[in-house]
């Protein structure tokens, strides 16, 4: 779905002074996300009047005028109402002398062609891409880092409580109920701990005017029906229930950082390989992993594949059920396929699902390089001058290569010409090799690949390289070479081969 965005220079003109401070979070731009609401028109007047802090380590301060820059993000929903806001923001904008890009998205039928997704999220998640991008644009402008540049939003103590309960209900860990965190990346909210009422007092004693969203009415959405129906009803046990859920968030928050670092750590350890759209875990060693940092560990890989995924507890369960049991094959939030074979919880994107590409049997020329579905196979020739131990040479080399590269020894081919050709094809039924490091004992091609962790919905697409249909497996490629080709003191020359995966999905 294709948006539009407009920018309006901002009417009111104003001389730019370059700042005392000349680090780059100091002059990196900073995109205010303003919907037109109470809240987000207080943002777009503080930030031009009162000091904010914006966690770049200078605490609060004045924010320079020239940093500044709107967003609206018009969701084609509701119509006038909805131009109405973007005219009351642009103008607003306008006024203050501050730039405003406008980006208009037709959400209602984005969401349509997203199966399994709320308007909520799609909306959020259109948000956030629009203002990503013009964060990243406004950074290239201006010469500074991308990630000195902050996108700032205007959530409040009131949201942080709503999200408490919102969480809640669907059912969240510890993660889902700290609610809102002040940071998270660029993304930063300074007005967290003021409310909704001080917002709109602040509002009334400038004279400012903000748009009243309808749908805020509507209690069939969940945050709607947590302000109007569950928080009054609390609150009237607790007069100070903002105050009280903002510290209880806050220690939950302290405690799940803490947590999720043990569990990135965990991560790192459990994941045996990493391609686009496609993590793979090692599911035995998950299993026995204490619960509590299981869940975070299956957060950890899901939010890797998918970043702006709005996890629930019901799906890390049902992936560390089929962990426990060593077998499963479902779909989870954003689409996502979790799937347990061979000992390995493999989790896949949409964009990566389905059976892997196999391609045409075919002839690599050495030195030459052979295009192929899912790659590109090079092949080159490497001499060992009298000065040089080959083992040495074939181990630097090999270290430098990223594990993507092997080295043979071109004598094991049993070729006195130095323009040959190799086999290269799918694997087979039947293929067999001799693992270097097996100490000789041949092996299935297929328990090779078993043990490499491949699914075998990736199989296919492996490159098998032969002396000649038929003949000896001289590399399976990206996995294991045959020892029968394994570099020794008396290689000459060296088969240097390289498999290239595509990075994109």
């Amino acid at each position: 779905m294709t948006s539009v965005a407009r920018t309006y220079a901002g009417e009111t003109p104003h001389k730019k002074h370059p700042p005392a401070n000349t680090r780059p979070e100091a002059k990196a731009p900073i995109v205010l996300m303003v919907s037109g609401g109470a809240d987000s028109i207080a943002l777009l007047l503080m930030a031009t009047r009162v000091p904010l802090n914006l966690d770049d380590g200078r605490g609060e301060v004045r924010i320079a005028k020239e940093r500044l820059h709107v967003l609206h993000v018009n969701h084609g929903l509701r119509g006038l109402d909805a131009q109405e806001d973007e005219e009351l923001v642009r103008n607003t904008a306008s006024h203050l002398g501050i730039p405003c890009t406008v980006v208009s998205v037709d959400v209602p039928a984005l969401t349509a062609a997203t199966p399994g997704e709320s308007f909520e999220s799609v909306a959020r998640k259109v948000r956030y891409e629009a203002a990503d991008k013009l964060a990243n644009d406004l950074s290239k402008a201006a010469g500074t880092p991308r990630s000195a540049a902050r996108i700032v939003t205007a959530h409040t103590a009131d949201d942080r409580a709503e999200t408490f309960f919102m969480n809640a209900i669907k059912g969240a860990g510890p993660a889902g109920l700290s609610s809102i965190p002040f940071r998270r990346n660029r993304i930063v909210r300074p007005l967290l701990y003021k409310t909704h009422r001080e917002l709109c007092d602040y509002l009334r004693l400038h004279n400012v005017l903000w748009a009243e969203d309808v749908t805020n009415e509507d209690t069939s959405y969940l945050r709607n029906f947590v302000r109007k129906k569950i928080l009054p009803l609390a609150k009237e046990k607790n007069d100070q229930l903002v105050a009280t859920l903002a510290s209880t968030c806050d220690v939950l928050n302290d405690e799940d950082a803490f947590l999720s670092n043990i569990a990135q750590r965990e991560y790192r350890s459990l994941l045996q390989s990493s391609s686009p759209g496609v993590r793979s875990l090692n599911a035995h060693k998950l299993a026995a992993t204490d619960v509590a940092i299981g869940r975070r560990i299956v957060r950890t890989a899901l939010l890797d594949l998918e970043p702006q995924a709005r996890l629930e507890a019901n799906d890390v369960a049902a992936i560390l059920k089929a962990v426990a049991k060593q077998s499963g094959s479902f779909h989870v939030t954003y689409g996502i396929h979790a799937k347990i074979e061979n000992g390995t919880l493999t989790l896949r994107t949409r964009a990566a699902q389905g059976p892997q590409k196999s391609f045409h049997a075919q002839w690599l020329s050495v030195p030459g390089s052979l295009p192929l579905t899912n790659g590109i196979l090079t092949a080159d020739i490497i001499h060992v001058t009298p000065a040089d131990s080959p083992l040495a040479l074939a181990k630097e080399l090999g270290e430098k290569s990223e594990g993507n590269a092997v080295f043979l020894d071109m004598k094991a081919l049993q070729t006195d010409t130095e323009d040959i050709q190799l086999w290269v094809a799918p694997p087979s039924p039947g293929d067999i090799l001799c693992p270097l490091g097996m100490h000789g004992q041949s092996k299935k091609l297929s328990d090779v690949l078993s043990g490499a962790h491949i699914p075998l919905t990736e199989r296919a697409g492996v490159p098998v390289v032969s002396v000649a249909p038929g003949r000896e497996i001289v590399w399976v490629a990206g996995v294991r070479p045959d020892t029968r080709f394994a570099v020794t003191a008396g290689s000459r020359a060296l088969l240097y081969m390289c498999y290239q995966k595509e990075r994109h999905v």
